[in-house]
């Protein structure tokens, strides 16, 4: 038996988490988490600052958490630049990223994907990195204070790179194997190749989702019967997550435009009622820009500004009112999220030692944009279509 062999065993006893079970906070609660009172630390890597929705997290279980990621440092600097290749493999496969402002390069899977504000990427256990950002130069405190955005324009995407970040529980209790260090990646060869690894689990249905803000699909509804009070009308973008999550998750975009002004990409399909959005057994509103008006069961206002976050029982709270130029993430957490289990620590201990050596096939493209990718994501959909052809995820649609 050689060792490809054996270690192909060893991970595939690995396939599935083994610890307890995942349990949201179905109850009637409402928790917040306010901007000022943020908390901005280099947690993972030493260009960005992490700032996480704690009190959202902590009262939902610790199930979800939501952080956001603000790029603080040049990208040339000798400890900051391109991450590593690596894995994430939290409960459910689920990573959610959407970008507010600057631009990003991330490498997943040996593809190349350039996005800026409003992109939403939906994936996990894809060999990937985060190959390039923009830093505008401001201090600290002024970088953490220029506007964010879902709508990609010139100023928005000149200054430093932040996303929106998602995962099913805490990325600190779920194996984040490094595949191939930093040190050790030769730009002329390392980015041609794709790769395949049998540690993941993945609900039936989930798949790699790149949502573009002007697609045809992300563009904004207005919202139908005056449900929720603004100084004009109120749209709603659906970010497409629900389907490839595995019905973990669903997103929406929930905005209106500047007084005056019309900023936000529309369609011309019709309108959307509020019931399209309404799902989730517990339900997370991030205000990205603006400030929204909630009311809870008892009829108590509560008023959020940009960068709050409310976390909350499915009727505990509703949005009722919205300024101008206000644009908020919803996010619904779908009761599948409890069939979920999360990983014991000996399994996170395990694959984090297996690193590079879970990976159980390669392919080297002769082109970067060439060659079938072998991402598992990629080859267990095609085979549960019956289609081996390649999938494409510039638009978020499958061919």
């Amino acid at each position: 038996m050689n060792t490809h062999t054996t270690e192909f065993q060893r991970a595939s006893s690995l396939l599935h988490p083994d610890g307890n079970p995942i349990r949201l906070n179905t109850g009637d609660f409402v928790a917040v988490d306010r901007r000022q009172d943020a908390k901005y630390e280099a947690t993972y890597r030493p260009q960005a600052l992490y700032s996480r929705a704690d009190e959202g997290f902590a009262a939902n279980n610790e199930a979800f958490l939501l952080h956001e990621v603000a790029t603080n440092r040049p990208i040339y600097l000798e400890d900051t630049g391109p991450t590593d290749f690596h894995l994430h493999l939290p409960p459910g496969a689920f990573q959610f990223v959407l970008v507010t402002s600057g631009v990003f390069t991330f490498d997943y899977d040996g593809r190349l994907h350039y996005v800026g504000p409003g992109s939403v990427i939906l994936q996990s256990a894809i060999v990937h990195r985060q190959l390039f950002y923009t830093w505008s130069g401001l201090s600290t405190e002024d970088n953490l204070s220029t506007p964010q955005t879902v709508v990609p324009d010139a100023l928005s995407m000149g200054c430093s790179g932040k996303f929106l970040e998602a995962f099913i529980t805490d990325p600190t209790t779920f194996p984040n194997p490094t595949i191939v260090p930093s040190a050790l990646i030769d730009e002329a060869e390392t980015p041609r190749i794709a790769w395949s690894h049998p540690a993941h689990d993945r609900p039936p249905g989930a798949d790699f989702w790149v949502q573009d803000p002007l697609e045809l699909h992300a563009l904004y509804k207005p919202l139908a019967g005056g449900s929720i009070q603004s100084p004009g009308p109120v749209y709603v973008r659906d970010t497409g997550i629900e389907a490839p999550s595995g019905q973990l998750v669903t997103g929406h975009i929930i905005a209106t435009d500047p007084r005056g002004q019309s900023s936000l990409p529309k369609s011309q399909a019709g309108a959307v009622d509020a019931a399209s959005f309404s799902k989730g057994e517990v339900v997370v509103y991030r205000v990205i820009r603006g400030t929204a008006e909630f009311k809870d069961g008892a009829g108590n206002m509560l008023e959020l500004a940009a960068g709050d976050v409310v976390t909350a029982g499915q009727h505990s709270v509703r949005l009722v009112g919205m300024g101008e130029d206000t644009q908020i993430l919803r996010l619904g957490l779908l009761s599948n999220i409890e069939k979920l289990r999360s990983w014991t620590r000996a399994q996170c201990d395990e694959i984090d030692g297996l690193a590079g050596r879970i990976i159980n096939r390669t392919e080297t493209r002769p082109q970067r944009t060439e060659g079938k990718p072998v991402g598992y994501l990629y080859e267990t959909v095609a085979a549960s279509n019956g289609n081996t052809g390649r999938l494409s995820v510039a638009n978020g649609k499958r061919v």
